[in-house]
């Protein structure tokens, strides 16, 4: 089965085939990154005009790449939820209207569990074996910073997130406090390199090395607001020399990794997971990577990365999970709408291998 994907939560535009859910015949995006750098942030109105310019440019590169038509198409998967509801609702328009002209089916597929999916390109013989179930995924974005528990029959929990900011809304938040531009990660990431990870004393939040006592509700949960303000306590009033951006940066980069890495291992001890996904844009992080790699095989446990090209928004991880929806017949009554939340209940995934 040829699923054409269709992702548009935020501000890429992304487009591609996918045959039987494991092999991506295209991968196409168009990124709005230098539309919405001046504004140090994603504006949602701005990123639906681009997303009505750029949709059909794309599907028609995504079909060019896969050496397909549109009329090959067996089906259609976009991202309904969460996101941005202005470009939610250009790219679930236009996937509902490809269907309905090709009078093939159209499902709705979460961009959270997507990224799950997503991870597992390269691996798929993982997701049919019960041994590696349950699994635990770090899904860590700009929108999203968040533990996620599946289990063999499918069932999806959410075991922790964030409090305030995501890790990447902190990362975006710091490197404008640092005057390095938009987006973050990636400039501090690389700048990190060259500094010293240990010139400053950042908070860890939530994980009670300040001395206060993490109450048992939130002991899988996250908070990157302490780091991102002392950080802007660190630099007020000073001139910053390239070694103090450098130094800062890699202080910062280490709080926010090592409360990720340490609360992951910690989850994943609790519900016995064998198995650790990692994904989601802030999952490039060259030392988040390497740590929980590292974190993980420590504790005896099978850590999934997702590649580079899977970890930012993209409609692979769309087509590929909407396959299995479709394969199962897992279509609601009445079709289905946008919305911009997660949603406490995950629901099942239809991808594990249980019934």
């Amino acid at each position: 089965m040829d699923v054409l994907g269709i992702e548009t939560s935020c501000d890429e535009t992304a487009v591609a085939v996918v045959r039987d859910g494991r092999e991506v015949l295209a991968n196409a995006v168009a990124s709005q990154v230098k539309l919405h750098a001046d504004y140090g942030g994603v504006v949602p109105e701005l990123a639906a005009r681009e997303h009505l310019r750029a949709i059909r440019p794309v599907v028609e590169t995504a079909l060019q790449e896969s050496h397909l038509d549109l009329a090959d198409m067996d089906a259609v998967a976009v991202t309904h939820a969460p996101g941005l509801v202005p470009a939610l609702i250009v790219g679930c328009a236009y996937a509902k209207g490809v269907a309905l002209a090709l009078g093939r089916p159209v499902v709705g597929v979460n961009h959270f569990l997507a990224h799950i999916y997503g991870s597992f390109y390269g691996c798929m013989a993982r997701l049919e074996d019960p041994a590696a179930f349950p699994l635990l995924a770090l899904v860590v974005s700009g929108g999203h910073t968040a533990l996620v528990g599946i289990g063999a029959d499918g069932q999806a929990r959410l075991v922790g997130g964030t409090i305030d900011d995501a890790a990447g809304e902190a990362y975006d938040k710091a490197a404008r406090i640092l005057g390095l531009g938009y987006p973050g990660g990636p400039l501090i990431d690389r700048l990190a390199k060259a500094g010293n990870p240990k010139a400053y004393t950042f908070p860890r939040g939530l994980t009670g090395t300040t001395g206060k006592p993490v109450a048992p509700e939130n002991r899988h949960n996250f908070s990157f607001s302490g780091v991102k303000t002392a950080l802007l306590y660190a630099v007020r009033d000073r001139r910053l020399s390239d070694p103090d951006r450098a130094d800062l940066a890699a202080s910062f980069q280490q709080a926010v990794v090592e409360v990720l890495v340490a609360k992951t291992v910690q989850a994943a001890d609790e519900v016995q997971a064998p198995t650790v996904c990692l994904c989601g844009g802030v999952a490039c992080n060259s030392q988040l990577r390497r740590d929980m790699e590292r974190a993980v095989q420590a504790a005896g446990r099978r850590l999934v990365l997702a590649e580079p090209r899977y970890c930012t928004d993209n409609a692979a991880m769309v087509a590929g999970l909407g396959y299995h929806y479709l394969r199962r017949n897992w279509l609601p009554e009445g079709g289905f709408g946008v919305s911009a939340r997660l949603g406490q209940d995950l629901g099942r995934v239809p991808f594990a291998p249980g019934p």
